[in-house]
C-alpha cells in the first residue's frame, strides 16, 4: 500500500469478507490488522483478488 487509494481498496476487499471485523491500516508500516472472527485464508484470497500481497504475521 502506497497511498490512500490503496488503503481504501484493501479495506473494501477485507470488509467484503469480514464485514463485522475491525480493520486498521498502517500506511507507514504497510500493514493492515484485522480483528474479528474472519478466516485468514479468505482474507488472503480477498487481498490477492484485489491485487495485493499479504502474509499472516500473528494469530
Amino acid at each position: 500500500m502506497r497511498c490512500g487509494g490503496c488503503a481504501r481498496s484493501v479495506t473494501a476487499a477485507l470488509r467484503g469478507v469480514a464485514p463485522a471485523s475491525e480493520i486498521r491500516v498502517d500506511m507507514e508500516r504497510h500493514e493492515v490488522t484485522v480483528e474479528g472472527g474472519a478466516d485468514a485464508d479468505a482474507l488472503a484470497f480477498a487481498l490477492r483478488q484485489a491485487g495485493f500481497k499479504g502474509e499472516r504475521l500473528a494469530a
